[in-house]
Parts: structure tokens; C-alpha cells; sequence
């Protein structure tokens, strides 16, 4: 008993040094009155604002307008009025990043040991504690990106997505971000009306 106790023990650095960054899916939420059945040409606005000129801004307008251009909309010819108008906006804000669930747990008693295999060996005891993993105080940033599509005063087509990106992944930039949670509005456009869908 006592060498299998010291075995698990000398796999827990292994196992909790292979956690990396955390990666969050995106929640994406669409409305429309139809399905958006005809495409047209399409011009990209900022939703009024301090940050409308921003290249920040720009970064996401782009995302966006690669998804409409994906979807079967164009741009607008040079010196003609666009069919359609989609407005763009977005926020961005600071948050802890959750705590991590621990690869490793030890069970002290009754218990057992778990660390994402079926089934398990029991060690005796009562009480389990994790061994590595954690948030700690780490921060992430929550950003939500909005679009509504108009068809002259009318709003036919409207989505918001967010998500919560761990700033220490290697696509944590702007761009990236931007186009993962374009990519996510967009999935299957127009969606289903209403419904709240998760995108990894």
C-alpha cells in the first residue's frame, strides 16, 4: 500500500505541470424575424461611441465583415448606397479566471484517487485534496462583441457573443479573439432565433 501511495505521489509534478493556459468557450445568442434568406451588399459600421475610430475597433469590424463576406454578402461598389448596414460594437473587461479543477486528487480514507481515468485505486482515509491545478490571481478578460444587420430602418438580423480568454494562450490578441468570436455569430448564420449556443 505504502509503494503505491509513493508511486502516485511521484506522478502529481507531472500531471500538474501539464495544465497550460484555459481555454473558455464562446456563447453566442442570435435574433431575427426570417431567415435572412437574401443576401446584398453590406457596409460595416461602429455603433456610436468613443472608441468607433479605434484600431481596436477596426480589428473587430474586419472579423466581421470576413463572416458576411463568408455568408454570402458583399461589399458595396464604390459611390453606391449598400443593401444592407451592419453595425459593430464590442466590450472588453477584466475578470479573475476561475479556478482550475485539479488533474490529481488523493483520497485519504474511504475514498480514492481520481485523476481522469475510469474507475480508481482506493488508499484508505476519509478526506480528499487536490494536488495542483488552481486559478490562483491570475486575470482574464471577458469581451462581448455585438452586430445588428438593418435592411433600411428595419433590424432584420441581431447576435452577441462573449467569451472569457485566459490572457497568458497564445491567441489571446486582439485579432484572434476578434475573429473567434466573429467566427462564433456567425456559425451557421442566421441560427436559431433566441437560442444560446456554446462554441469551443
Amino acid at each position: 500500500m505504502r509503494r503505491a501511495v509513493l508511486l502516485l505521489l511521484s506522478l502529481v509534478p507531472l500531471s500538474a505541470c501539464a495544465t497550460g493556459p484555459q481555454r473558455f468557450p464562446v456563447q453566442a445568442t442570435r435574433f431575427h424575424y426570417d431567415a435572412v434568406a437574401q443576401r446584398g451588399s453590406v457596409l460595416v459600421e461602429p455603433l456610436p461611441g468613443p472608441s468607433s475610430a479605434s484600431l481596436e475597433y477596426k480589428t473587430y469590424a474586419a472579423a466581421v465583415q470576413a463572416e458576411l463576406l463568408r455568408n454570402g454578402f458583399t461589399s458595396p461598389a464604390p459611390g453606391t448606397k449598400p443593401e444592407y448596414i451592419a453595425t459593430v460594437g464590442f466590450t472588453r473587461a477584466e475578470r479573475g479566471l476561475p479556478a482550475r479543477r485539479s488533474p490529481v486528487q488523493i483520497g485519504l480514507g474511504g475514498g480514492g484517487y481520481s485523476g481522469g481515468f475510469r474507475g480508481g485505486s482506493g488508499l484508505g482515509g476519509g478526506v480528499s485534496f487536490p494536488l495542483g491545478g488552481g486559478g490562483g490571481d491570475r486575470l482574464g478578460l471577458v469581451t462581448e462583441l455585438a452586430v445588428r444587420i438593418r435592411h433600411g430602418a428595419d433590424a432584420i438580423w441581431e447576435g452577441q457573443a462573449q467569451s472569457l480568454t485566459d490572457t497568458s494562450a497564445p491567441d489571446a490578441d486582439a485579432n484572434s479573439v476578434a475573429a473567434r468570436l466573429a467566427g462564433a455569430l456567425f456559425k451557421d448564420f442566421p441560427g436559431d432565433s433566441g437560442r444560446t449556443v456554446e462554441v469551443k
